[in-house]
């Protein structure tokens, strides 16, 4: 394992990884933010839903 880190340099390999990370974090939460059922923020969004139309039947006639 020890020489691995001969080829690569430990610092630039661990920030190349942390923003690696940290992007990929970002890219996770906007996408459950887009979402209806994981957006922590706003909340559910209303449901559309159709009109109902109740009818009575004419006793009358």
């Amino acid at each position: 394992m020890h020489k691995i880190w001969l080829l690569f340099d430990p610092r630039r390999v661990l920030v190349a990884l942390a923003a690696f990370l940290f992007t990929l974090a970002l890219l996770i939460h906007f996408i459950l933010l887009s979402t209806d059922r994981f957006n922590w923020l706003e909340g559910p969004r209303a449901q559309k839903t159709g009109q109902i139309e109740m009818t009575t039947p004419n006793s009358f006639g």
